[in-house]
């Protein structure tokens, strides 16, 4: 029976996920158990695509990133896979109307990964609207399920808290990007000196982002709110610790939430949203 299949399909994305993020992993868990599956599926369609461009060093990245976006569409079309991860990614994908456009700006976000190693302003916003903006766009479809009105009331503030996210992986990464990766995701800045002004003026960008994504986060159905805030509050408090880090630091070191922190920020999101304090 396919509904077996499928069953094991979430179960990989799920297993995915964990293993790759707690900390979305956490906010998955704060979802209404009705959302569970697809958002799963979301994430572990994203996380096996990054994986391509990130990981697979000694391997043709181009190809299998190409026979991934291929099998892709095939499996939307098919509404069915082979690969587990893509069967269950399809069936999100058919069952809440993740718009193409929004899987074809994502991966040609990916494929950028491999053929740009620096940005200009304009690929750089074009990155990020690829790789993280759509992808909140991608999960806003699944928790206004059918609600037209609502998404696109939602799009812009789901828009800015999937930039929020990436910019602060950005810095958070910022070590491993550029010695291992050879990227530079930041425009016009110089990775050899990266200044004090240069990691200001960046913040700067993250509040606005995070200021304009709470006020939709508060406006967001009651089944996906509170994880959603979960997610907010763990990336607010890697944020509050990468601003306490001077910019020749962050350079040096991966910035980490320790596991006992992720959970004491479960507790305080859920008092404040169980006070309706959001």
């Amino acid at each position: 029976m396919k509904q077996l299949f499928d069953k094991v399909s979430v179960a990989v994305s799920k297993l995915t996920t964990r293993t790759y993020s707690t900390s979305f992993s956490l906010g998955i868990y704060c979802l209404n158990k009705n959302l569970h599956k697809p958002i799963y599926s979301i994430y572990g369609f994203v996380r096996f695509a990054d994986e391509i461009v990130d990981s697979f060093h000694g391997y043709d990245k181009a190809v299998l990133l190409s026979e991934f976006k291929e099998e892709t569409y095939k499996a939307i079309e098919r509404k069915i896979s082979l690969n587990p991860i893509l069967n269950s990614f399809q069936e999100a994908v058919n069952r809440y109307g993740i718009p193409k456009e929004l899987i074809d700006c994502f991966l040609e976000s990916m494929e950028m990964d491999l053929n740009k190693s620096q940005h200009s302003a304009v690929s750089y916003n074009q990155y990020i609207l690829g790789s993280a903006e759509v992808v909140g766009l991608m999960c806003l479809r699944v928790f206004c399920n059918g609600d037209e009105m609502n998404y696109q009331r939602l799009k812009p503030s789901a828009m800015k808290l999937g930039a929020a996210f990436q910019k602060i992986n950005f810095l958070r990464d910022l070590k491993d990007d550029y010695k291992t990766l050879g990227r530079i995701y930041f425009p016009n800045v110089d990775m050899t000196r990266f200044s004090q002004k240069e990691k200001l003026e960046i913040e700067k960008e993250i509040e606005q982002d995070f200021a304009e994504a709470l006020e939709g986060i508060k406006q967001l159905p009651k089944t996906s709110r509170f994880g959603v805030y979960v997610a907010y509050m763990y990336y607010c408090s890697l944020f509050k610790k990468i601003k306490g880090i001077p910019s020749c630091r962050i350079m040096a070191e991966r910035i980490r939430i320790s596991n006992y922190h992720k959970l004491s920020l479960l507790a305080s999101s859920y008092f404040k949203h169980s006070l309706r304090m959001l």
